[in-house]
């Protein structure tokens, strides 16, 4: 009876062990064809990846009339369309993206609070984008409220104001620490006879997709200035260009800037297939800022296409190869 019992354990333990084996060898082998799907996809998206890069670069270089700097980037895998990516631009409105950097750098420093107040003077008032030129002499706003402004309306009087109150010398310091390399602020906005002088804000594509990256990882100073930074861009007024294309309520996170023969804008686009930032800086020589605009839009579209039409058509052919295969075998 004993030995019958000592029979019985050791064929029940032979089972569940052969059991448990089959189990693990169908785990793994799971695993095994996962892991193989996954690399298929991800190569059939480098290859799409490489015909868009492909079709922009056609399309950058046989537009007549702009000189573009263009970065690209892929936020899930790292992966960059780079067409003169550190070309000189002058940075027009983009350099109010550093200023508010800057600000948040110096609030971090205890050195700025940002509701300290700021008075408005007649004589700070300039021309150009923004509504605090609109209003009464001796208006007060806190530094928030002027980043804000600065950002969502592109105030020119609200940058100044915040130039003033940090200094040029303080910004560009605070640009290099931020890990700008070509970025630097030379004058205030609206100073054409700076301009005329020699004297130019400068940025690259480089930099301001350095900048947005930093942003969106939480890795600019922290991730609650990271966050409001994030949200004010979001909060941006001007659909004219990267937007433009893109179906309504797209969430863009993006700074414009615009001058007599330069045209850009730099920004964060949330698609379901993959968030990527975009930055389209261009030079022209154009009576107007148009068709500079309308590169811009074309080039953001085309972008977005390859998220919502080529990655969905490259992961479906992989899966329907995969499915064709199992089906054989």
């Amino acid at each position: 009876m004993k030995k019958n019992r000592i029979m019985i354990l050791s064929t029940a333990a032979a089972v569940f062990l052969l059991a448990a084996g089959s189990a693990a060898l169908l785990y793994h082998k799971a695993v095994r064809e996962r892991e193989e799907q996954n690399r298929r996809i991800l190569e059939a998206r480098r290859n799409a990846w490489k015909s868009l890069e492909e079709r922009l670069r056609t399309d950058a270089f046989r537009s007549a009339g702009v000189v573009p700097g263009i970065v690209v980037e892929d936020l899930s895998t790292g992966w960059r369309i780079e067409i003169n990516p550190d070309k000189l631009f002058p940075s027009a409105s983009l350099a109010k993206v550093p200023i508010m950097a800057s600000c948040f750098l110096s609030a971090a420093g205890n050195k700025l609070d940002l509701e300290s107040k700021v008075r408005l003077l007649r004589r700070d008032k300039v021309a150009g984008s923004g509504v605090i030129k609109n209003l009464p002499d001796g208006s007060v706003f806190s530094v928030n409220e002027l980043m804000t402004i600065m950002i969502t309306k592109s105030d020119n009087t609200a940058s100044n104001l915040l130039i003033d109150l940090l200094g040029r010398d303080y910004l560009n310091e605070s640009f290099h620490k931020l890990g700008l390399r070509n970025t630097n602020l030379a004058r205030k906005m609206m100073d054409f006879f700076s301009r005329k002088q020699g004297r130019e804000n400068y940025t690259t594509a480089r930099d301001m997709a350095f900048l947005l990256e930093e942003i969106y990882y939480g890795r600019l100073i922290n991730r609650e200035y990271s966050r409001r930074c994030l949200e004010m861009l979001m909060a941006q007024r001007i659909r004219d260009r990267i937007p433009a294309r893109l179906p309504p309520g797209t969430p863009v996170a993006h700074k414009t800037g615009l001058e007599y023969g330069v045209c850009h804008d730099a920004g964060i686009v949330f698609v379901p297939e993959g968030n990527f930032i975009i930055c389209v800086l261009t030079r022209h020589n154009y009576k107007n800022s148009y068709p500079a605009k309308r590169f811009i839009a074309r080039i953001a579209g085309k972008v977005y296409d390859f998220y919502r039409t080529e990655i969905p058509l490259a992961t479906a052919a992989v899966s329907e190869k995969n499915n064709n295969y199992a089906s054989r075998n």
